[in-house]
């Protein structure tokens, strides 16, 4: 009687644990509607009995990745008898991973996480759910950490696997895996057994057998330790988020063409420049050994250019500035009566008999009939050479730009329009004494540029 008594206490406190985890991380209410993702394996199991005890309304979802032949195909009619055992809705997808792979340059793993959460994503909108569960634990955060900790991650790799991510949401992650493996055991619950997590061949796989025992000899309550560091690390790390937020908020400007970053921005980091920049511009195609190059340039390298692969670093006297990648700049050509252009990041729109109302610097016009079809735009170059506005004699476009003062940053974005081989305009700048209205003038030309978002 004692016996069974602590084994009804002892799965009353691990669903209550359950519980305590969802209502601390606000992860799902009793109105959600929740798509457990299940292999068929241990963890996913034991979730989705979690699920049900809960009462909370589930459907299952099973991706089939098809990279263990017939035991794959074993996993996805285990998790579909189980389902209609349970009268649970089932969802099931089979991928040609490894042919994803391969075509997308990708390692298996990163295929099957691509494909896995794509179909998530598709999951949620056509069958009607709110949320997607996965059972990652306690152990699977830790691996992750030694993981990022191995690749050089920052701050942000070492907080583990986050317990919400959008629509996506990890209920077990309170749990250990001998916590799961001990409740599949009470529980009777069947499972599938992965051959490959009896193998060293994945990186994962390689810490979890080879570096956490050893990890266990030096500490052997690794797993409480760990927990209360990475709840330590989650209140750094969101001092970390505000205090960067405020700081972007100060230096970074951000503009329809590019981002200005003040140099002052880094002066209170001697040490810490490279990693702030990289937060900041990472997701524009720049790696950490282009931002610690950067740094190391801020001063006395003006004009120095790092690439990245969707924009361009420019370090300019007073700031790091930010543009569209230069290649996408193309020389253009605009026919009679076309409408429009794009150049790069920028867009030109051309309208015959403009009204005179000139707002901006970034419109121009022309006397139509001084002009020749077709036109050229394009980047100014070394040698250009034009009459400007008010002038009687020719000046190039790179001592017009020295004598307005522009950056050395702004100065490779400038861009000039050309008629017959002869510069017309500096876009944003001057146009071309030659070409202006003048009292005879029978037929205007306007020009607007401005900024083109695709």
């Amino acid at each position: 009687m004692l016996k069974t008594s602590c084994w009804l206490l002892y799965l009353w406190r691990v669903l209550e644990q359950f519980l305590n985890h969802n209502r601390r991380h606000q992860l799902f209410n009793e109105q959600s509607r929740v798509v457990v993702a299940v292999s068929g394996g241990i963890d996913s199991m034991v979730m989705v009995q979690l699920f049900r005890e809960t009462g909370i309304p589930i459907g299952v979802a099973h991706a089939n990745f098809r990279l263990r032949g017939n035991e794959s195909d074993g996993d996805e009619q285990f998790v579909r008898s189980y389902c209609e055992q349970h009268a649970l809705p089932f969802f099931s997808r089979r991928f040609d991973t490894a042919v994803y792979a391969q075509q997308n340059g990708l390692s298996i793993q990163m295929a099957a996480r691509e494909l896995r959460y794509a179909w998530f994503e598709e999951l949620l909108e056509s069958a009607n759910y709110d949320l997607v569960a996965t059972a990652h634990h306690l152990n699977d955060s830790f691996e992750t950490i030694l993981l990022n900790w191995v690749n050089g991650s920052s701050l942000n790799g070492l907080c583990g696997i986050p317990v919400k991510n959008g629509k996506i949401i990890r209920p077990l992650l309170f749990a250990t895996r001998s916590d799961i493996e001990k409740y599949a055991k009470e529980k009777m619950i069947a499972w599938r057994e992965d051959s490959s997590n009896s193998t060293s061949d994945y990186q994962r796989n390689f810490i979890r057998h080879n570096i956490m025992p050893l990890l266990h000899e030096l500490n052997p309550s690794l797993e409480q330790t760990l927990q209360r560091g990475l709840d330590k690390l989650a209140g750094e790390k969101d001092l970390q988020d505000w205090a960067f937020e405020k700081w972007a908020k100060g230096y970074a400007e951000h503009f329809d063409d590019k981002i200005i970053i003040k140099k002052e921005a880094f002066d209170q980091f001697p040490s810490g420049g490279a990693s702030i920049l990289f937060r900041l511009i990472n997701h524009l195609g720049f790696n950490y050994d282009v931002c610690v190059s950067a740094i190391n340039a801020l001063h006395g390298q003006a004009g120095k250019r790092f690439i990245g692969a969707a924009h361009d670093l420019v370090i300019d006297r007073d700031a790091l500035i930010l543009f569209p990648k230069a290649d996408i700049w193309k020389e253009v050509t605009i026919q009679k009566g076309q409408p429009k252009a794009l150049l790069g990041s920028w867009a030109m729109e051309v309208l015959e008999e403009g009204q005179l109302v000139m707002d901006t610097k970034w419109q121009a016009f022309f006397d139509a009939d001084k002009i020749k079809f077709p036109l050229v735009w394009r980047l100014w170059k070394p040698g250009d050479v034009f009459y400007p506005l008010g002038m009687d004699h020719r000046k190039k476009v790179s001592d017009l730009l020295i004598d307005e003062k522009v950056s050395l940053a702004d100065k490779s974005r400038v861009t000039v329009l050309e008629s017959g081989g002869q510069v017309i305009w500096v876009v944003g700048h001057r146009i071309d004494n030659r070409f202006k209205i003048t009292s005879d003038t029978r037929q205007t030309m306007q020009f607007t540029v401005s900024p083109y978002f695709g």
